[in-house]
């Protein structure tokens, strides 16, 4: 005779699936958190670009506006909803660390906006979709995480997407580019360092101190070259900035709070395609065959990295190397 199925075993079964379904939708809703951060992102750098290049509001303005408007939504709304208090936001273990990782913040911003005035959206975005493939080949030396030989092939096909995009001797390449390189390197700097002090402060306090020195240097610049604006749209604009920076910021975090970063990293390069139509958009660009070449190769080669680095991280280790 066939003996009933064991309840617990039935029982077990179904909590699994239950697991498995939470699980599945913590990941979809991590991806949807991803791609609305990564719309305001776009937005950020499509009004930043608007208000340099139409609006004559002077770079280190906007940023410093940028900066002032995240601050100041990050200490309401993180005390409001009981995550921190103002004292324990300025509590860190790495202050000099947080030092520079701010500074590095800074500079990527700086250095983006004074590329924007110049460079379209996607071609931006393109180069700064680099910085990872730098923080790979950078976290050797400064970290002593190595890559291997698969690895250092994808960042160099990365490079090499860059030159299609650009065409260094082809065809004239405009000096913003390095702009734009800078903002890539001090980006992928300000990684690594946000990986390095990751271990020592919550991340709500490192996102803080970025805001904080990046206000607090930045008013004396800003200030002394201070353009008033002359209409509601532009004033408005200009507020914009930080609703759109700090909160994007806050959705990137609960994105990577839902799921691991092997199943989102790989969608920030949806952003590409947020930048072109938010370029056609606003600005009529248009972005040529060569540049979304080298944007493709760029793309595949940090999908490509970030899979593989999953990968080596699921693979059983000996126990020497454990």
């Amino acid at each position: 005779m066939t003996e009933p199925p064991d309840p617990s075993l039935a029982t077990g079964d179904a909590a699994k699936r239950a697991l498995a379904a939470t699980d599945r939708a913590a990941r979809i809703k991590a991806i949807g958190l991803m791609f609305l951060a990564l719309m305001l992102f776009s937005a950020l750098d499509t009004t930043a670009k608007h208000l340099a290049t139409r609006a004559a509001i002077p770079v280190a303005e906007i940023a410093w506006l940028r900066f002032l408007g995240q601050f100041v939504l990050l200490l309401v709304l993180v005390p409001a909803f009981g995550l921190l208090t103002v004292r324990q936001l300025f509590t860190t273990k790495r202050f000099g660390w947080q030092m520079v990782r701010s500074v590095l913040m800074a500079s990527t911003t700086v250095l983006n906006f004074l590329a924007l005035q110049y460079l379209r959206l996607d071609q931006t975005i393109t180069i700064v979709f680099l910085a990872p493939l730098v923080v790979a080949l950078l976290a050797g030396p400064l970290l002593g995480e190595w890559v291997g030989w698969r690895r250092m092939v994808a960042i160099l096909i990365g490079f090499a997407g860059i030159l299609i995009a650009v065409r260094p001797g082809v065809t004239d390449v405009h000096p913003a580019v390095l702009y734009s390189l800078g903002s890539m390197l001090a980006y992928a700097l300000f990684m690594i360092l946000t990986r390095r002090i990751a271990g020592f402060d919550p991340p709500l306090v490192t996102l803080f101190y970025s805001m904080f020195v990046g206000t607090l240097v930045g008013g004396p610049i800003a200030l002394s070259s201070w353009v008033w604006p002359t209409d509601a749209l532009t004033w408005l604009l200009l507020l914009s900035l930080g609703i759109f920076g700090g909160t994007g910021h806050y959705l990137f975090i609960l994105a990577y709070r839902l799921a691991p970063a092997s199943t989102i990293a790989p969608f920030l390069y949806l952003q590409l395609l947020s930048m072109v139509g938010l370029g056609w958009l606003v600005f009529g660009d248009v972005p040529d065959g060569w540049t979304m070449i080298g944007s493709a190769v760029v793309t595949a080669s940090g999908i490509y990295l970030v899979h593989r680095e999953h990968a080596v991280r699921r693979a059983p280790r000996s126990p020497e190397a454990r």
